[in-house]
This record gives structure tokens, sequence and C-alpha cells, in this order.
């Protein structure tokens, strides 16, 4: 039988990878938007999720999902995107470094000060827009053309920004609105900018009037938390909040149909699933999905060995927790 293994360590150069299989339909990489559609498309949502992501469209409030790693809760801003035709889902991974001003903007001082010098004394006020990008918060609260359908926000692991992030969206999310000081100062001059957007595909410029901006539909907010630390009352008594829970038996199973699409691909993996649910639930393991569904991938290619002790040994090499000793 035919190793499932492209590189075998033997130090002799050879064509193996010929024989490498399609990747898995979640490692495929398509442009943005492909990407995104993708994403929205497979992934289910439960009532109580259901719910609350109308509860916050209603309400005009961001939507704060805990969870741990792997239970999708980036997955749902994609899916909302995708079922309500929001378009370009908006992302903004925080950091501990990351700025309400970061998010809004950023202008490019030192680069518009080199062009100026070398146009040698020419007037470039005409030019501030190249220098000024918005972010995907800026991004976010542009006015849309339908005040019945807002932009889409992803501001991913909330919970690792500095201490005063959380406080500093406040104004933003109750006002819907900011300000560029570099483009209010010249406003008699320059009433209307174009400026760069964070979009990748769907609006690549916008123009600010007045150096403001002022949204006429809040836009879908999802902020995504994995529970590492509290929020102050204030942000969370702006926020609708969801605590996503880890999917059971039945929901990895319709998981597992929706990305692999084979028609006795679940009475196949069935045991697999139980294993991965054994390793998380009995053994109090740190799981996320995803890792099964690499397993089931891997498993299921040609040349994997048989023998169910050689099978379980790459099972549990693949299902490392992703926390404590064993990580």
């Amino acid at each position: 039988m035919t190793t499932w293994k492209i590189f075998e360590g033997n130090c002799e150069p050879h064509d193996g990878l010929e024989r490498l299989p399609d990747p898995p339909n979640w490692r495929v990489f398509k442009d943005e938007q492909m990407r995104q559609q993708q994403k929205g498309a497979t992934f289910k949502a439960r009532p109580e999720e259901i719910e609350l992501v109308n509860a916050a469209l209603y309400l005009r409030r961001p939507l704060l999902i805990t969870g741990k790693p792997g239970t999708g809760k980036t997955s749902l801003a994609y899916a909302v995107a995708y079922e309500l035709k929001l378009g370009e889902v908006l992302y903004w991974p925080i950091t501990t470094r990351t700025t309400l001003k970061s998010g809004l903007y950023n202008y490019d001082a030192i680069g518009r000060l080199q062009d100026s010098q070398q146009k040698e004394n020419q007037n470039t006020l005409q030019d501030i827009g190249k220098y000024i990008r918005l972010g995907p918060l800026g991004t976010a609260l542009l006015p849309t053309p339908n005040s019945k359908k807002p932009r889409i926000l992803l501001i991913d692991e909330i919970d690792k920004s500095d201490i005063d992030l959380p406080n500093d969206l406040l104004h933003v999310f109750e006002e819907g609105r900011y300000r560029i000081p570099e483009l209010e100062r010249i406003n008699e001059v320059l009433p209307v900018v174009t400026i760069g957007t964070a979009y990748e595909n769907q609006e690549p410029f916008a123009e600010v009037h007045s150096g403001q901006v002022q949204c006429n539909a809040f836009p879908f907010v999802i902020l995504t938390s994995n529970g590492e630390r509290d929020f102050p009352p204030p942000f969370l008594r702006r926020c609708i909040r969801l605590d996503m829970r880890e999917p059971n038996e039945d929901e990895l199973a319709e998981i597992v149909r929706r990305h692999l699409t084979d028609a006795d691909v679940l009475a196949e993996v069935t045991p697999l699933i139980k294993a991965f649910l054994q390793k998380r639930d009995d053994e109090a393991k740190d799981l996320a999905t995803d890792q099964l569904l690499n397993a089931i991938y891997l498993l299921r290619q040609a040349g994997i060995p048989n023998d169910e002790k050689a099978r379980n040994a790459l099972r549990d090499r693949l299902l490392k927790p992703l926390s404590g000793s064993e990580a």
C-alpha cells in the first residue's frame, strides 16, 4: 500500500508533492469575498444565537460574544453578513497595542512630509486624502446608501486589548460618529476629501465632509472574547451579550456534514466525533472544533494506516489540548 507520507526524512529529493491531494475546503485560499461567503454558508446558528443576533439588529447595539477558542464566534459574523447580504465583513483584530484611533483612521504624516519636500514647496494640500486611510471601525461608521442596511464589523478578541480600549469605545458606540482633526483644520479650504477605506473590495474610497464621519445606520458590530478578562459595567451595558457554548454531538455532526460533503462521511467519522467529545468533556481537555475537522480530513486520506493503534496515535497527536501541560 502506498504510504500517505509525502516527506519521508531520508534526505533524497523526489517529486512526491505531486501526490498531495486537494486541501480541505477551509484551507483553500481564495479572494477575500469568496472566503467570507464560504465561512458564512457553512455556519449553523443555534436558536439562542439567532435570538440575540436579532436583538442586536433591532436595538442597534454591539453583540459581545464570549466563548472558548474554536466555538464559532467569528464565523457567526460571516453567517450574518452572508444571509442578510451585508457585504464585506470589516475585520479589526485586537492586541495590547491597539488604540481607538488605529481603529478609526491612520494619518501618514511622515509620508506626506517626505512627498512635500520632494515637490519643492508646491502646495500639496489637495493631496492630503492620499495620506489618510480609515480603519475598520472608521469605515464601519461611514454613511450607507440604505439606512436599513448597516455595514458589518468584527472586532476580534477584545479581551486582549489595553485596559482603556473598551471605555474608549463607549462614546463612538453611543454617538455613531467621530472626527478627523487633520481634515477639520482645513475644512474651509477643502470641505470634502476623498480617502481610502478598510475594505478589500467593496468600497475602496469614501468622501469625508467637514472632517467628520456620522453613520446613518449603526453598524452591526460583533465583538469576540475568550473570557480572559472582565469588562467595565458601562461597556457591558451598551452591549448585547451572548455566551457561545461548545457544540454537542449532533451539532458537531452537522458541522462535519457542512464541511465534508461526502454522502457516507458521517457514518465513517462518528467514532472520531465520539473520541473528540470524550477528550473534550470527560477528560476536560481544551479542544477546538477545527481540530476535529483537521483530524477527520487527514484520517480519511489514502495511505493512512488501517491499524487502529496507529490511527488512534495519529488522531491523538492532532487533538492536542490548547492549554495545559500537553499543549
